[in-house]
């Protein structure tokens, strides 16, 4: 079976899951683009827990974990099935530094990326934790542990933002963007660029600015899960870049 790429996604608003614009767009095209996977492993800025676990049921639900918006995005339904024997794969190649769970199910920084990519639902998906207390070198390492996973069908996406600072948000989903914002998305951009994988891994050196992009950084850590997927062979391509609401980065880019 051939190498599948990975994906770093850059979700942002759950209201993109109605919306046309050019962020979802890019998702409709890319999905068009990919190899067909298997199955789909999420790895998601929004279950943090105290240990790295992976969803294993067979018809997992889905989690609607945002507050505030309008009533229709509660009645979106994303009816994937679920892969456990996946989702076993991952406790057996990471040494059970992973273990299954029954206890999450799909929060929308998978199903509400998923809906644009695949739209038909038809792909088992499955959703990785992230382990709260660990430092980023964890997630790096383990991100390295999962490259098995992608020969044998396994389509790995980082849902999460480069920049996500909602302290600082616009309500208008157009604001221009902040400069500090757009001087660090572009400093990431050169990082990944490089393969600097060592400057990312250790993003609170990065001064100032990374510290506005993410004051809490778990929308950054699916990041070093895919740097740490990144094999010597592998090119990286941007498939979108922009901000909403002035300081969240949009950007999305594929591995491979």
């Amino acid at each position: 079976m051939n190498k599948m790429p990975v994906l770093f996604i850059g979700h942002g608003s759950p209201m993109n899951i109605f919306m046309d614009n050019d962020f979802t767009q890019s998702l409709g095209r890319l999905g068009r683009e990919l190899p067909r996977p298997k199955s789909i492993m999420v790895i998601s800025a929004h279950w943090l827990a105290k240990a790295t676990l992976v969803t294993a049921m067979k018809n997992p639900e889905l989690i609607y974990d945002f507050f505030g918006f309008p009533p229709e995005l509660y009645q979106v339904k994303y009816p994937c099935p679920g892969a456990p024997e996946d989702a076993e794969k991952v406790t057996r190649v990471t040494k059970y530094m992973a273990n299954c769970s029954l206890d999450w199910g799909l929060d929308h920084a998978s199903w509400a990326v998923l809906k644009h990519l695949y739209p038909d639902a038809d792909i088992p998906v499955f959703e990785m934790s992230l382990c709260e207390p660990m430092e980023p070198r964890y997630h790096y390492d383990l991100g390295r542990r999962l490259a098995p996973l992608r020969h044998e069908g396994i389509l790995i996406i980082g849902s999460g933002n480069i920049v996500h600072n909602l302290r600082q948000m616009e309500y208008d989903m157009e604001a221009e963007p902040c400069d500090w914002a757009v001087d660090i998305d572009e400093k990431i951009k050169s990082l990944l660029l490089e393969g600097n994988h060592g400057k990312l891994v250790n993003f609170d050196d990065l001064g100032r600015n990374m510290a506005l992009a993410a004051p809490t950084t778990e929308h950054f850590i699916p990041l070093l899960y895919t740097l740490g997927l990144q094999e010597q062979d592998d090119g990286i391509t941007f498939t979108h870049e922009g901000f909403q609401h002035g300081c969240i980065s949009m950007r999305c880019f594929r591995i491979g």
